[in-house]
């Protein structure tokens, strides 16, 4: 009999719809910050989520991640409360002149969004030597931000929005979710279904920041390394392809 893996990778093609809405969830994943809705989200939508998360690559197979889940209103109170006091913070940090448009952004939706979800990382998981970390002692730390973008795409071909805050102090995040000192909080998210979801990311719609050319960030054999014909060939195929996108 065979393995529900083997089962899984019977046919590893992927029919031309399966492969279209994968690339579906990636460019139309957006960071919900003010589109939440108080609809619960069903236990069977969050556990395929969260199974989504689980099944991210990790370094050595160690599975740094942690998932804490908010749902009192009290501890997302407590959140908010550092976002509010960090967020003050950050407006200080900008030039005169973008300091009016940051105030006017909405960052985050932790009161609003029916769950939270903060993801961990524990770096003693497994002992101190892992498979592959030996040399990039960070490996753990991109494995659960793999997880984050795996929560992500599920989530939105499941019709959710997330939004990830990063205006946060650490210890204030430890302090509200009693994360203990050696395990990192690695991103806050707000997660619920939302009334809608934007064409184009929210900093780009209003002029915070443009989008980056592809071609512009390719190089070829090094760094700065100029294309030759095969890249070319490349520079010109990606930028056909972005256009069709835009």
């Amino acid at each position: 009999m065979s393995s529900p893996s083997q089962s899984i990778q019977a046919d590893p093609q992927f029919s031309a719809e399966e492969r279209a809405a994968v690339y579906r969830a990636i460019h139309t994943r957006r960071d919900v910050r003010g589109q939440f809705l108080p609809d619960p989200i069903p236990d069977e939508v969050l556990a395929r989520v969260l199974n989504a998360a689980h099944h991210a690559p990790s370094v050595g197979f160690m599975q740094p991640w942690d998932f804490v889940l908010v749902r009192s209103p009290e501890v997302k109170q407590q959140v908010h409360q550092a976002f509010a006091a960090a967020h003050a913070e950050a407006e200080l940090m900008f030039e005169e002149g973008k300091r009016a448009t940051y105030r006017k952004l909405k960052l985050e939706g932790i009161l609003e969004a029916p769950v939270n979800l903060c993801i961990t990382c524990d770096r003693r998981r497994n002992g101190p030597v892992v498979i592959g970390r030996t040399h990039i002692a960070a490996m753990d730390l991109y494995s659960s931000v793999c997880a984050v973008q795996n929560l992500w795409l599920a989530a939105r071909a499941e019709g959710l929005g997330v939004g990830w805050v990063s205006i946060l102090h650490q210890q204030a995040l430890r302090e509200a979710l009693g994360i203990p000192r050696d395990i990192i909080p690695v991103a806050y998210l707000c997660i619920g279904y939302v009334s809608h979801f934007y064409d184009r990311p929210e900093l780009e719609a209003v002029g915070w920041l443009p989008r980056l050319a592809l071609g512009e960030l390719l190089h070829f054999d090094r760094w700065q390394g100029a294309a030759d014909a095969a890249g070319a060939a490349l520079l010109a195929r990606v930028d056909a392809t972005g256009a069709a996108r835009s």
